[in-house]
C-alpha cells in the first residue's frame, strides 16, 4: 500500500513514531502534491483542514474510489467539507491527529459515507494499528471530552478553588489519566484547544464548551497554560 504524509514536521515525527516499519513518501509543501499523487493509494493530508481547496485537486486525480484521503478532523465536520466543496468521487475519512493524540494504540478514525468504512478496515489492517469508527462530528469523541476537561479546569484556577499543580495531580490519581488537564492542553497546544472548543460550540451551542476568559487570555497572548 502507498502511503503519502502531508504535514508539518511535529506531526509528520508523531506518524513516524506511530508506525516505525511503514514505508511513506512525505511531503511538507503542498505544492509538490501534483507530483505524486498519482502513484499513491492513501494519502494521510493532515493539512487539510486548514486547506480544503486541496480537495478539488483529490477529485482531479482520476483515481475514484482507489484513493483514501485522511484528513485531521478534531475541528470540522466532513460533511461540511462535502457541501462546500463536494461531491468527491474518492473515499474522505477523518482522523484524530491533535499533536500527542495521533500516536496512540487505537486511532479515532470518522467517514463520510458508510462504503467508505471497508476501506478504512483494509488501511488499518495494513499499518497494523487498532481503530475506533466514530461520528463525523466536530470534536470527534476524546478531542471533544479532553478540551472540555480543560476549559473546566480553567474555570476552577480561574476562581482560586486549587492551584494547577493540584489540579493536574488531582485528574491523574482520580482518573488514571497519563497527564493533568494543564499537562494536556500545552501537549495538544493552546490554540488548538481554543479553536476546537470554539468550533464545538459553534457546532452546539452547549454551555459546557464556551471558553473560559483564563483559556482565552493565554490564547490571544500565545502562552501556554
Amino acid at each position: 500500500m502507498k502511503t503519502m504524509v502531508l504535514a508539518s514536521p511535529e506531526l509528520e515525527q508523531e506518524y513516524s513514531l506511530k508506525f516505525p516499519n511503514r514505508a511513506y513518501l512525505y511531503l511538507q509543501d503542498p505544492a509538490e502534491l501534483g507530483l505524486w499523487l498519482n502513484q499513491v493509494e492513501v494519502v494521510f493530508d493532515l493539512l487539510l483542514h486548514e486547506q480544503p481547496e486541496r480537495l478539488a485537486q483529490y477529485a482531479k486525480a482520476e483515481k475514484g474510489e482507489d484513493l483514501v484521503i485522511f484528513c485531521n478532523a478534531p475541528k470540522l465536520q466532513l460533511a461540511s467539507l462535502a457541501k462546500e466543496h463536494g461531491p468527491f468521487p474518492f473515499h474522505l475519512c477523518g482522523v484524530n491527529a491533535l499533536p500527542s493524540l495521533f500516536n496512540r494504540e487505537v486511532l479515532e478514525v470518522s467517514v463520510l459515507k458508510p462504503e467508505s468504512e471497508k476501506e478504512v478496515a483494509r488501511v488499518m489492517e495494513v499499518l497494523g494499528t487498532g481503530y475506533e469508527l466514530v461520528a463525523d462530528r466536530v470534536g470527534m469523541v476524546t478531542p471533544r471530552v479532553l478540551c472540555m476537561i480543560i476549559n473546566e479546569a480553567c474555570y476552577t484556577l480561574q476562581e482560586g478553588t486549587a492551584t494547577k499543580e493540584d489540579i493536574d495531580l488531582g485528574m491523574k490519581l482520580g482518573t488514571n489519566y497519563p497527564f493533568g488537564p494543564f499537562e494536556w492542553a500545552n501537549k495538544i497546544g493552546v490554540a488548538n484547544v481554543y479553536d476546537l472548543l470554539e468550533a464545538v460550540y459553534a457546532d452546539t451551542k452547549d454551555e459546557r464548551y464556551k471558553i473560559c476568559p483564563l483559556l482565552k487570555t493565554a490564547y490571544l497572548k500565545g502562552e501556554e497554560l
